[in-house]
């Protein structure tokens, strides 16, 4: 069997002067031929062409590199300008383990545009094998990050994921496969291939999970590796799989195509335009939410004008000879792959659109999730076939919402968390939540050592470990203002511990949309244990701690601001075994947005509602004891409120208590622990009575107010309030 060559690329810059930039390669062959050591004089820079390989568009392409140099089970091949020992620094110095909160995730950069350009390049015929490769814009991946083999839809090009190759490029090492336009490797080859780099990975790295992320025709490619190999631990995703194609628009096409006559041929490309996917939303991925409508009107357009001469290139991409012999490559796959579904044991995503006209996704994402044992479906109502290449879709943030981003056999939320991006960012503060932050028009304000009260969070110690402690206002509606302030004017990511059903799983959502559950966990929201709290203050992270839980945030008509917190002081010797600082603070402001109608007594009182809640509550996970009194009464349910004219919320950050000094005493005397304990719960009742006082005298409490002030003066992060 010809060489099957899986190579990796990825350019790397050094500050000294003496270095240029080079690229770095990996080679490996699944064919277990001899190995032999590149050839020095094989590597040349500055644009000369690599001994089988061009670098184009941001990708390089193997061209059938025999050659190479064995190393656990991976094969490095270097600019040979490059000493040894300087190679191994630049290697050490450019691997990280973590990334900082609101990297830049690329998204929005590259555009379908890009994608048609860098398909040209890769489609010239070299006669080759189906092949892997790994994008330059995918950079260096973290330290100990998970491999992702990305196998395309019918066009083969490998390039679908462009739009998304810098965010996965840091936390996995991505390779894409690329089947040339001439290639005729019947279905089971291609299993063949997929399947030997999977086991090649597991043998090397058996505790790491593998992704295998499938896009239409690669959907059914990845399902089938999957159940042939049930014993390793893959997590497979799924972009609307062609798995349906015996209940698809391409049925009628596959006794049609034969007969088509090549002038007619030239027109296919423009009718498939229309059902491969929504033109709108490809046009969409770069355009800046944040600009006027005009300006983003007009964007709109430019991009579709500069689409138009792309879609010709669709014929040079899948030839008429090619789509003859894929459609018919898609019916035995999908044949193929149906028939050994029900071996699938490994976790699965689905991603199913609403618009795509070429397949039945959202039907098959249904019957996914009730044939395989472990499958998550996520529904885009908006988007078409071509999902991954279309706006509104960041498949990063998929993955981490989905809680599907692991490094190990089971998912952490605190050691697998990856920081939200800066795209991330900017989607929940202005889409997300945007109408909440300009109702609520947050103020906040902090204590600093000496115990004045300043506007702002300078007062909040920088360094972990820090947690925050304070009380909930209805429905935890404050949450997601402060979470969010400290991203914006400190650049701080404040771990929030949640109840579990808050970011449990909607199992009685037949078509589940990417939702604020999700969000909470892009986050950073973490399911309330002791384990958890234990984790994320062993690693020096700010955390968010609301000791009065679900008993606080659903409370009952008249009991705003009131505090039910438990009588063990367990938070703070935890907090003590780590030295952290506990910052005691108070918000109000719940009821200058709301009045609290319909409390928990009031629905107990209707019949229906009566056993829903009773059910709700009776199969929900209690992470209290009921003999621990009146807090641990949690029951969940949804409150009737009635909506006021907008007021605001206020936020007042107590002075900071630090532990560290007296972690002894506080460990070993539960009586000095407790006393902190009451020390801090009457610090947060002390800041909720400040507020309430003050607010009286904010001229901007008024909704109306803080607009007008902002159509005037400034934005709305920057609206005055009440003078500390």
């Amino acid at each position: 069997m010809a060489s099957v060559v899986t190579s990796r690329a990825w350019s790397y810059f050094l500050t000294n002067s003496e270095l240029k930039p080079r690229s770095r390669v990996i080679v490996q062959s699944v064919s277990g031929g001899d190995s032999k050591r590149l050839p020095s004089d094989s590597v040349q820079m500055n644009g000369a062409s690599l001994t089988g390989e061009e670098e184009k568009n941001g990708v390089l392409i193997d061209r059938g590199i025999r050659e190479k140099e064995k190393t656990g089970g991976r094969v490095y091949a270097w600019n040979a300008s490059l000493k040894c020992g300087v190679e191994k620094q630049c290697v050490r110095d450019v691997i990280s383990s973590d990334l900082d909160v609101l990297w830049d995730d690329g998204y929005g950069n590259k555009t379908v545009k890009d994608y048609f350009e860098e398909a040209k390049d890769m489609i010239k015929p070299d006669g080759g094998p189906p092949r892997w490769f790994c994008p330059v814009d995918c950079g260096q991946p973290l330290k100990d990050s998970p491999v992702l083999l990305f196998c395309p839809g019918l066009d083969g090009v490998g390039s679908a994921l462009i739009l998304h190759h810098k965010a996965l490029g840091k936390v996995f090492e991505v390779r894409c496969l690329h089947i040339p336009v001439c290639d005729r490797t019947p279905f089971e080859g291609l299993v063949t291939i997929v399947e030997e780099t999977v086991r090649l990975e597991h043998a090397s790295f058996p505790n790491k999970p593998i992704y295998l992320l499938g896009d239409s025709f690669g959907g059914c490619l990845v399902l089938a590796v999957a159940a042939r190999n049930p014993e390793i631990d893959l997590v497979v995703i799924l972009a609307n799989p062609a798995t349906s194609f015996e209940r698809s628009q391409l049925q009628p096409l596959l006794p049609l195509s034969e007969a088509w006559p090549g002038g007619l041929y030239n027109a296919v490309p423009y009718l498939l335009s229309f059902i491969i996917g929504d033109p709108v939303k490809m046009a969409r991925v770069n355009i800046e939410h944040r600009l006027p409508c005009r300006l983003q009107i007009e964007q709109l357009f430019q991009n579709l004008i500069a689409l138009l001469p792309c879609v010709s290139d669709l014929t040079d991409i899948v030839p008429k000879d090619t789509l003859i012999w894929k459609l018919k490559l898609l019916k035995s796959a999908a044949s193929y792959t149906n028939s050994r579904i029900h071996a699938v044991k490994a976790e699965v995503l689905v991603l199913s659109s609403g618009n795509d006209y070429m397949l039945p996704s959202g039907d098959e994402a249904q019957r996914l999730k009730s044939s395989l044992k472990n499958c998550t479906v996520r529904y885009f109502k908006d988007n078409g076939h071509t999902i991954l290449l279309e706006d509104g879709v960041n498949l990063l943030t998929v993955i981490k919402g989905t809680g599907k981003y692991r490094h190990s056999k089971t998912m952490d939320f605190v050691t697998d968390f990856v920081p939200p991006s800066m795209s991330e960012f900017k989607y929940i503060y202005d889409e997300l939540v945007g109408f909440l932050n300009f109702a609520t028009g947050s103020a906040m304000f902090s204590t600093l050592d000496d115990g004045k009260i300043v506007k702002g969070l300078h007062g909040v110690p920088n360094e972990g470990p820090v947690l925050f402690v304070g009380n909930h206002m209805l429905m935890g509606l404050e949450t997601c203002s402060l979470v969010l302030e400290f991203l914006r004017e400190r650049n701080i990511m404040v771990r929030g511990v949640a109840h579990p059903v808050v970011l449990g799983e909607r199992e009685q959502v037949s078509t589940p949309e990417f939702s604020f559950t999700d969000w909470l966990k892009v986050m950073g929201a973490v399911p309330v244990t002791a384990s958890n709290l234990f984790k994320l203050l062993s690693i020096k992270s700010h955390v968010l701690l609301y000791p009065g839980g679900a008993r606080e945030s659903l409370h009952h008509r008249g009991e705003e601001y009131k505090l039910f917190w438990p009588d063990q002081p367990e938070f703070v010797r935890m907090a003590a075994r780590f030295g952290a600082t506990i910052v005691p603070f108070g918000t109000v402001g719940e009821d200058d947005i709301a009045e609290l109608v319909l409390d928990y007594n009031d629905l107990m009182k209707i019949p229906v509602l009566n056993d829903y809640i009773k059910n709700a509550t009776r199969s929900s996970i209690r992470i209290r004891d009921k003999s621990k009194g009146e807090v641990a009464n949690q029951e969940l349910y949804i409150p009737g409120v009635l909506p006021k004219l907008p007021g605001r919320f206020y936020f007042l950050f107590g002075k900071p208590i630090s532990t560290k000094d007296r972690k002894e005493e506080i460990l070993k005397d539960r009586e000095n622990a407790n006393q902190l304990y009451l020390h801090i719960k009457s610090e947060v009742e002390g800041c909720i009575a400040y507020l309430l006082k003050k607010r009286e005298e904010d001229p901007y409490r008024n909704v109306a107010d803080r607009t007008l002030y902002r159509a005037l003066h400034s934005p709305l992060h920057e609206v005055p309030a009440f003078d500390p």
